[in-house]
């Protein structure tokens, strides 16, 4: 698999821990569905949102490796947020997780509530991994 991080000189350098977009050839997707902050056991993981997007990207790690994948492969997320304000406090937790030289592409976007009343943050993300590694 080719994958190849972009970066164009034309845009506003992102302000956050996302790359303008990510470019892959002989690639299979892998598609998360979006992940609340909650534990194993459907439980919100906690009232703040550090802790919310924590579980959040722990979720996704727990589905990719379902699959043989893991954070590192993923492409793309979309994040929906209650409060933009929490953009900082979000990008801190991403950044143990999204290393500088693998960010994926990024939407973020505030909206008024989600499905459970307590949830502060949801994330679904793409990954890519090399179109011959199919697990059993």
């Amino acid at each position: 698999m080719i994958r190849k991080t972009l970066k164009s000189d034309k845009v506003s350098q992102p302000s956050g821990v996302f790359s303008h977009g990510v470019s892959v050839a002989n690639a299979r997707l892998i598609f998360v569905s979006g992940m609340l902050g909650r534990d194993a056991t459907g439980r919100i993981a906690g009232p703040d949102i550090r802790t919310q997007t924590h579980q959040a990207l722990r979720n996704i790690q727990a589905v990719l490796e379902t699959d043989g994948a893991n954070l590192a492969d993923v492409i793309k997320v979309t994040v929906y947020i209650r409060d933009m304000s929490q953009f900082a406090a979000i990008h801190e937790v991403r950044a143990q997780y999204f290393k500088a030289d693998r960010l994926p592409a990024s939407t973020m976007v505030e909206i008024s509530r989600f499905t459970e009343p307590d949830a502060l943050i949801e994330i679904e993300a793409v990954a890519a991994v090399p179109a011959a590694s199919v697990p059993n």
